[in-house]
Formats: structure tokens, C-alpha cells, sequence
């Protein structure tokens, strides 16, 4: 069995790093042994769908859960669709947060506990950076009076706003081609994958009839 953590260094002494779809890596850790994997994320500097990237990069390493300080929308719904727990709030040393996630300290979370777009400042300091409120998006007709459009559709939020932070990202240029192409793709895998998992449930559940 193994576990996802973002970490901000590839080793087990690292900070973990409270951002999931930006983080620097992600370490695959077997809580039994201690043995583990370090995997660069490659969506740092993703211009658009980092979390959902990231998500994905996760699944395909078949972890049993994610230790992570944030999470948004999109990466925990792309995530819980998986069959990855979720497990936010975590700070301190990756080490001692797989120490305490084997021992059972830690607890899955119910939701994703911040905006869209979280962590687009790039520093490491969660309440820092833009990243809360309405981001550049899908427009096409989903905007909510600002004129601006609903990044994926979930660029606004009612999550609390970390102390510090700014209420509103600045005004983002218009996605080129290629990242709306990009984002899109991940939207839609996302939407894929999902829709085999309900499948899957129905199934079970008609069979249990």
C-alpha cells in the first residue's frame, strides 16, 4: 500500500509542501517501510489545470491516499473519483506526516478546503499569492456579472479566505489555443473517468438488488 505527500524537496526530511497541483514534488511512500519514490511534478508551471494534472499524475501511481496542506475542486473531485483519500491540513515534515497518517492521527477530508487556482502565487506559503476568488476562465457565457467568466466553472468559492491573502486574483490574459485546448482535455478526461466510476457503482448496487 502507498501514499501520495507534496513535498517541496525529493527526500523524506522535507517540508510538506501545503500547495497539491504546484507542488515541486510528489513522494510515494510505502507508511510500512519507509521505502519510497520521488516524482517531479510537472505541472509547477502549468498555465491552466495544474490541480487536475496533478490529480492525474497521482491516480496513475495507485496510492491509497493523499497527504497534501490544500486541495481545490477540481484535483479532490479528479482525486475522490480515483479512490484516493484525501487527507488536507498537513504541515510539518513528510516523514512525520506519513508517521502519524500510519499511526491514524490524520483524517480524510469530506471537501476540498480552498478555491480554484490556490497556490498560483508560487511561493510556499499557503495564505500568499493570488489565487483565491474569480480566475481568467472558460467565459463563454458563465460569468456571474464580472465579465470575466468562471474559470472551469468554479472560479469563485464560498471557502473561507486564508489571513492575508487577497480577495480577488488580478485580471489574467485570455487562455491561448493550446492551454484552452489543454485544460479542456483534462476537463473532459476528468468528466470520463468520472462517469466510469458511477457506471461502476450502478452496477454494483443493481447486483446487490
Amino acid at each position: 500500500m502507498k501514499i501520495a505527500v507534496t513535498a517541496s524537496t525529493a527526500d523524506l526530511s522535507s517540508a510538506v509542501d501545503p500547495r497539491f497541483g504546484r507542488c515541486p514534488y510528489f513522494l510515494i511512500v510505502d507508511p510500512e517501510t519507509m521505502e519510497f519514490e520521488a516524482v517531479e511534478n510537472p505541472n509547477v508551471s502549468s498555465a491552466s489545470g495544474a490541480g487536475i494534472q496533478a490529480a492525474q499524475l497521482v491516480a496513475s501511481k495507485e496510492v491509497k491516499a493523499l497527504l497534501t496542506g490544500s486541495c481545490g475542486p477540481n484535483a479532490f473531485q479528479t482525486l475522490e473519483a480515483a479512490g484516493i483519500q484525501v487527507i488536507v491540513g498537513v504541515s510539518g515534515l513528510v516523514k512525520e506526516a506519513v508517521q502519524k497518517y500510519q499511526s491514524g492521527q490524520l483524517t480524510t477530508a469530506a471537501q476540498p478546503n480552498v478555491p480554484s487556482h490556490f497556490g498560483m502565487g508560487g511561493g510556499t506559503d499557503p495564505s500568499s499569492g493570488p489565487g483565491f476568488g474569480m480566475g481568467r476562465g472558460m467565459g463563454r457565457g458563465m460569468g456571474q456579472g464580472r465579465g470575466r467568466g468562471l474559470r472551469q466553472g468554479m472560479g469563485y468559492s464560498p471557502f473561507p479566505q486564508a489571513p492575508g491573502s487577497t480577495p480577488f486574483a488580478p485580471p489574467m490574459p485570455p487562455l491561448s489555443p493550446e492551454d484552452e485546448l489543454k485544460q479542456l482535455k483534462s476537463q473532459a478526461d476528468w468528466l470520463r473517468k468520472q462517469m466510469e466510476n458511477i457506471t461502476k457503482k450502478i452496477e454494483e448496487l443493481e447486483k446487490k438488488k
